[in-house]
């Protein structure tokens, strides 16, 4: 799985953070002076700081003057914080509560993701049976792919309405006849509309969604937010991915998928073997919660997080 990655300058912001609450270790601790970088004051900069950012940062140098410059750039970052450091130390910055804590914060965010990426690191990946399996099983997301143009109406739910609905949609009646019919009843509703590709669509909804032909609608009836949306579909393109194209970025998927499944039964495990106690306000108010996931692979590198359609703009009234 993939960690999010922060802006370069808070990387490196931690990073100098984190360095600068370790500045009580020995003096034989510090670099040789063939890795140290520049000297700021009575502080020092490392190689190995810049390598350490350089590398957090994913950037690639297309060649050795780029590489160089992109090196240099990391430096003066550094020189820069550096400065600043400087100065909230003098200020007795670093005492303050607010500093200590937010140092702490940081410290138990590396700390956890490091353990994360101990988990994920040591994963197989997908293979290639396993890539071209969810090629052949998921026709909507690749061979049959398509851009869908959706109009949709969502109003609060009722058995009345949800009849209602579907015996006007039985009846082939227009959306503007079920619009005017939602207004003579004096209900409430939201109308927008949206182009989405296959991939940006909960996987659930897809293939009822991919039967449907131009011009025809389906209901969709959620108990949970005690809501009913009206889907139709304006307009279809065919646009179908290749399985040359398809099958790294469904190798990523899936490789994102079982980390996913592998963090979440750590952390469950973990869960039922440590004695948690929540006090004051807290007690008796313990949660279950996961990571969200994915649901489809996208056109890009990463997989698309969706857990419903998108409401387009207001439309519909």
């Amino acid at each position: 799985m993939r960690l999010d990655q922060k802006p370069f300058l808070l990387l490196a912001l931690s990073a100098s953070l984190t360095l600068s609450a370790c500045d009580s270790k020995k003096d034989a601790d510090k670099p040789a002076a063939s890795q140290i970088a520049a000297k700021v004051n009575s502080g020092e900069i490392s190689v190995h700081q810049i390598n350490f950012l350089l590398a957090r940062s994913g950037t690639n140098a297309k060649s050795p003057e780029a590489g160089a410059k992109l090196r240099r750039d990391i430096l003066d970052k550094l020189v820069e914080q550096e400065l600043a450091i400087g100065q909230a130390t003098e200020k007795k910055l670093d005492r303050s509560p607010d500093v200590l804590m937010a140092i702490e914060a940081a410290r138990r965010e590396i700390l956890a993701r490091a353990y994360i990426e101990q988990i994920t690191k040591a994963l197989a990946k997908p293979s290639a049976a396993e890539t071209k399996k969810y090629y052949a099983e998921h026709p909507q997301l690749f061979s049959e792919r398509r851009i869908y143009n959706i109009q949709e109406i969502a109003m609060p739910a009722s058995p009345e309405v949800s009849t209602s609905l579907r015996e006007m949609l039985d009846a082939e009646k227009s959306l503007e006849d079920i619009i005017n019919w939602l207004k003579s009843k004096d209900i409430k509703f939201a109308g927008g509309s949206a182009t989405r590709a296959a991939e940006q669509i909960p996987l659930e909804l897809l293939p009822k969604l991919h039967t449907l032909k131009v011009g025809q609608s389906m209901l969709i009836e959620n108990p949970q937010a005690k809501n009913i949306t009206l889907m139709r579909l304006a307009a279809a393109q065919s646009v179908p991915f290749s399985e040359e194209a398809a099958l790294p970025r469904i190798e990523q998927f899936l490789g994102n998928q079982r980390a996913s499944e592998a963090v979440m039964k750590e952390i469950r495990q973990l869960k039922e073997k440590a004695k948690i106690t929540y006090m004051g306000e807290f007690a008796g108010t313990a949660t279950t919660s996961a990571p969200a996931t994915a649901n489809v692979p996208d056109s890009g590198d990463k997989p698309v997080v969706d857990p419903a359609l998108e409401k387009g703009v207001a439309g519909l009234k």
